[in-house]
Order: C-alpha cells, then sequence, then structure tokens
C-alpha cells in the first residue's frame, strides 16, 4: 500500500477533528455536528485517518503550510482571536493612563490651594486661578490625544466633568473676591461641589489602579 506525501493527523474517540492525508482503503465517513458534508475515513492499525484538506473543506477551514508545518485554522478560532484581541484593548491604554494621571495631580493641587486660600482667608485672584485652569487645559487636551479605546473614551468624558466642576468651584470664589463678598474659613468644609471633586478623584485613582474604566455618579 503506497501513501501519498501529505501530513496524517489521527482521529480518536475523544478529538472529534484532527487529520493528515492518507491515500488507502476508505470504509468509513467522518460527519461533524453543525457542519455540512462528510469525509471520506480510512483505517490503519486500528487507527482512523482523514485527508487534511477533506477535513478543512468540511468544516469551512483553511490550510495554511509553513516549511514542515501545517496550520488548520477553523472558523470559530479567528472570531476568538478577534474576541480576546478586542478584550484586551479595552482597558486603559499606556498613554492614556499617563496623561490622565498627570491631569488629575493638576486638579489635584488647583483643589489644595483653592482650600487653602479659603480656609486661611487669603483672596482667590484671577492670575493664579488662569494659571491652573489653563495647566488643566492643556492636559486634558493631551489625555484627549491618547484616548483610543472605549475604557479611555470613556474615562476622558469624567476628567473633562472633573476638570469642568473644579473649574466652576474656583470660579464661584472667584467671584467672591471680586464682588467683596465675605468668605467663611469653613464654606468649603461641606460643599456638595467640592465633595463631588473629591470623590470623583477618588473613583478616578481606582480606575487608574485597576486598569478598567467603571463609571462614577460622582463625576457626573
Amino acid at each position: 500500500m503506497r501513501f501519498g506525501p501529505l501530513f496524517l493527523l489521527v482521529v480518536t474517540l475523544n478529538l472529534p477533528v484532527l487529520a493528515l492525508a492518507l491515500a488507502g482503503q476508505q470504509n468509513r465517513t467522518l460527519i461533524v455536528t453543525g457542519h455540512s458534508g462528510e469525509a471520506a475515513v480510512a483505517e490503519m492499525a486500528g487507527h482512523s485517518y482523514v485527508e487534511i484538506e477533506a477535513l478543512a473543506r468540511l468544516v469551512n477551514g483553511s490550510l495554511n503550510f509553513s516549511g514542515n508545518q501545517i496550520m488548520l485554522t477553523l472558523p470559530g478560532s479567528a472570531a476568538s482571536a478577534s474576541a480576546t484581541s478586542q478584550a484586551s484593548s479595552s482597558g486603559f491604554t499606556k498613554e492614556f493612563l499617563k496623561a490622565g494621571i498627570e491631569e488629575m495631580a493638576v486638579i489635584r493641587e488647583w483643589r489644595v490651594t483653592l482650600r487653602t486660600a479659603v480656609q486661611r482667608g487669603y483672596p482667590v485672584t484671577q492670575d493664579w486661578i488662569d494659571s491652573y485652569q489653563a495647566r488643566a487645559e492643556q492636559n486634558l487636551r493631551l489625555v484627549s490625544l491618547a484616548a483610543t479605546t472605549e475604557s479611555d473614551k470613556s474615562a476622558f468624558q469624567l476628567l473633562t466633568n472633573e476638570f469642568n466642576n473644579m473649574k466652576s468651584l474656583s470660579g464661584r470664589f472667584l467671584e467672591a473676591t471680586k464682588s467683596r463678598t465675605y468668605v467663611a474659613p469653613e464654606s468649603l468644609d461641606n460643599d456638595p461641589l467640592d465633595q463631588r471633586i473629591l470623590n470623583c478623584a477618588r473613583g478616578l485613582a481606582a480606575m487608574a489602579a485597576s486598569g478598567q474604566f467603571a463609571d462614577d455618579g460622582s463625576c457626573h
């Protein structure tokens, strides 16, 4: 009995689809559940064999030959690989995390400076408010450019909200200074907007640590 040059894969009872080519007696057929058609099977020394090209056609797969290797790709394999790739790219990118952390550092410094000024009775002036706002705006643009995955883009919106809330909070005290309105040192102790900014910052820090987006109501 002479056999062709194609490689053979043993079809065992536990593995429904494994194949190589064999030219020989064919007295059985292989049927794969969920696929139409069949492939001829040959038996030799107690083992069953099916031609690999016939198997590929049966399961709507594809064959790739590279040196002494033959790769059989099943339709589900590509979908699974794509799903895995999509899942791995759904978290935060390294560039986004770096830019986002820098943005949060500026906003945190901005908030601490504002709280210190209010608690100590210092005037909230346009110059230093503009300085922090300009830095935060610049960093926010860098965050926007770095946002590529869905997690990046969703977190960017929360960062934008955090920036806008900080801008509103400092703007309120700036107006009080301009109008010479008295500001009590404890004004920020129970301020709802200040608490939202703080809670959002904590939520964003937790997201950065996990590398995954999780919506936080305090950032809206």
